[in-house]
């Protein structure tokens, strides 16, 4: 019986101190959330409307100015931008970027798998883990990009992927992330950065009248410096999305298990009382028999 009471007293030790580091975690999440909840919500209303100005842009240009980003060809050869973290415990964050990439190597893009032409540019150390493993092409140069996110970093990616698409590397650049909604809610997003798409108004909100845009100096200077930038910020957005979403689904994930390891708590500290009376009525009844014996001899 004292086995099994040593046993049980180990794995409540074991518990709370599980349940102490999830408290813990759960408190550097919640603050670094505060900080990634305000970079994206400043930074959205921003990025939508450049996104918006784009697609009117090159709606507007069409046939008269240039736009290499906007070049629709024959889908052959398919790059996907799979932004997930560098770290786990968040839950099925991570799981569903590379479900959903592996899902579309499958479907949509099946083809292209088949010939070697999908390639896969992971953001984030666990989706470089996750395709490692796998026989797609890798671009590794940018799976550290979490380790210090800034605008800088995010352009020479956004840079990287302009320059192979007006190469002809790739017809098509797709990014697969999670947008964040609130701390509770992550939303699986796939998105085509290039070629640049029509708007779509209904999901962004927006009007579905075109602009008309005066140009000055003129429409070619304007495309010329306008859809870089553009590109630029709204890449920006996808790791800023994906970042407060990363640190909402690591918050939630932390709570639960806060409240899991609580209830097992309660489940061990009562087989543990329980474990422990039957010990002492055990006790008792050995010393009761023992006097019975020691009176009637």
């Amino acid at each position: 019986m004292s086995g099994k009471l040593k046993e049980v007293r180990t794995r409540i030790s074991s518990v709370t101190s599980t349940q102490q580091i999830t408290k813990a975690m759960k408190v550097v999440s919640a603050a670094k959330l505060r900080k990634a909840q305000d970079a994206i919500l400043r930074m959205r209303p921003y990025a939508v409307k450049m996104t918006s100005i784009l697609a009117n842009l090159a709606e507007a240009t069409k046939g008269e100015v240039n736009i290499p980003q906007a070049e629709a060809r024959p889908v052959r050869k398919v790059l996907i931008v799979a932004i997930t973290s560098d770290r786990g415990l968040c839950g099925g964050f991570n799981a569903n970027v590379i479900k959903q990439v592996r899902l579309l190597a499958r479907t949509e893009y099946a083809d292209q798998s088949i010939r070697g032409d999908l390639h896969i540019m992971p953001i984030g150390k666990k989706s470089a883990d996750a395709f490692k493993r796998n026989d797609f092409p890798l671009i590794l140069d940018f799976a550290g990009m979490f380790s210090g996110l800034s605008f800088e970093k995010s352009k020479e990616a956004a840079d990287y992927l302009k320059t192979a698409f007006a190469d002809g590397r790739y017809d098509r650049v797709v990014v697969v992330y999670n947008s964040f909604k609130n701390a509770a809610t992550q939303i699986l997003s796939v998105e085509q950065f290039l070629p640049i798409s029509k708007f779509d108004d209904d999901k962004k909100g927006a009007s579905t009248t075109q602009t008309e845009f005066i140009f000055e100096p003129d429409r070619e200077t304007m495309v010329a410096e306008l859809v870089p930038r553009i590109l630029n910020t709204q890449f920006f957005r996808y790791l800023l999305d994906s970042n407060a979403a990363e640190h909402g689904a690591r918050m939630t994930a932390m709570d639960k298990a806060t409240d899991n390891a609580g209830e097992l708590l309660k489940e061990l500290k009562i087989s543990y009382n329980r474990a422990r009376q039957a010990a002492i009525t055990t006790e008792l009844t050995e010393i009761v028999s023992g006097a019975a014996a020691l009176s009637e001899g």
